[in-house]
């Protein structure tokens, strides 16, 4: 067999697979929507606060609840403690307060 033909056949069974998996997207997404719509009426009824995303700091876990000098509670020049500190932004000021 051909090298050309190898690659081709490489090609086409990739195809395949893609197109597979966009079909299976298409078909799983009401479902996904039905269990989207049941969380959101359970974060609801249970009044849940943010969404956890990091572990590691407490200004990390919830970022809205979190005021902007935490991260350098140990000195102001200090360096940040925890890698998930330089994956988040700051939250932004709504209000300045006088």
């Amino acid at each position: 067999m051909r090298n050309s033909s190898l690659f081709f056949i490489y090609i086409t069974s990739g195809i395949v697979l893609l197109s597979l998996l966009l079909v299976h997207a298409s078909v799983s997404e009401s479902a996904r929507q039905v269990n989207l719509e049941e969380k959101a009426a359970l974060v609801k009824i249970l009044k849940l606060t943010d969404l956890c995303l990091f572990t590691e700091a407490r200004y990390t876990r919830h970022l809205s609840q979190a005021d902007l000098n935490t991260a350098f509670q140990d000195h102001p020049l200090s360096l940040e403690h925890f890698p998930s500190g330089s994956f988040t932004q700051p939250p932004e000021r709504t209000g300045e307060r006088p």
